[in-house]
């Protein structure tokens, strides 16, 4: 019998390209996915800790662009770019993400959203073009710790959302 064994988890296709990264957030599912559908919202969450983000153009529909710049804690500015290819709410969102239009590195991310209880999980599954792109994406980049620190961005920020609506 062969390693895998009966029982294991079935591998996806693309398991060598991944990066996947999930977090329960204190926080209505409609709620954080919308934190994903506006601008006002995106900017005060996105990126890593440190990070800032100032948008050039921001259009969410399917066939939309995001225009950003990413301003790193060393000041450090990183071009960006991502079109939405499939938007479902409140449960997915679908995005193809490169420093341009045209970047034959971009890679796909898909973003689930499910409720959890009261809590919503959500579920970041960024796939590469190839191996050796996830692999430099994680090593060179920091792309888990980075996305589970955009992640821990969002938890605050939605939370924070909850915690002023109940005041208000």
């Amino acid at each position: 019998m062969s390693a895998m064994g009966r029982g294991a988890p079935a591998r996806s296709a693309t398991a060598d390209r991944e990066i996947v990264i999930s977090r329960a957030i204190d926080a209505p599912r409609e709620l954080v996915f919308e934190a994903f559908t506006e601008v006002r919202h995106l900017s005060r969450w996105w990126g890593p800790e440190g990070f800032t983000t100032t948008t050039q153009s921001f259009e969410f529909r399917v066939g939309g662009v995001w225009d950003f710049v990413m301003h790193g804690p060393d000041g450090t500015d990183y071009t960006e770019w991502i079109t939405w290819t499939e938007i479902a709410p409140p449960e997915r969102i679908v995005l193809l993400h490169g420093e341009s239009r045209d970047d034959p590195n971009a890679f796909e991310s898909v973003l689930t959203f499910a409720p959890d209880d009261a809590a919503t999980r959500i579920e970041m599954r960024t796939v590469f073009p190839t191996r050796e792109l996830r692999d430099e994406a994680a090593e060179k980049y920091h792309a888990i710790e980075g996305g589970r620190q955009t992640l821990s961005n969002l938890a605050a920020y939605v939370t924070e959302l909850v915690h002023k609506g109940a005041e208000g």
